[in-house]
């Protein structure tokens, strides 16, 4: 289907423009969700921080777009599902840090 907008109102363009956007976001969330199914709670993960560290951490909840986890040193992070990777107890070694960073333990 071909839209011609150069023959749209302003009123109308801004419609689109949302319905867009709306459409967009409802593909974003599918995908977190699908995303998120990979993994339950309770699951022993890893994510690499924005330091570069690997994070050690359970999942604890689910989000919306992003899952709670909870890191092996005690601080929360929302983290997208697809920064996480599961963790097999033999993976855990010093370089796999407990601790957050951007994120306060609430």
């Amino acid at each position: 289907m071909r839209i011609d907008i150069d023959r749209l109102t302003e009123d109308e363009l801004y419609d689109l423009h949302n319905r867009i956007v709306e459409r967009l976001n409802f593909f974003q969330t599918m995908k977190a969700h699908k995303d998120m199914l990979q993994f339950s709670v309770g699951d022993r993960l890893c994510f690499t921080s924005r330091g570069g560290d690997i994070v050690a951490c359970t999942l604890v909840k689910y989000n919306k777009k992003t899952v709670t986890v909870i890191t092996d040193g005690g601080d929360r992070w929302n983290v997208a599902p697809h920064f996480l990777s599961p963790l097999e107890e033999g993976e855990a070694n010093p370089e796999v840090k407990g601790l957050g960073g951007n994120n306060k333990p609430k």
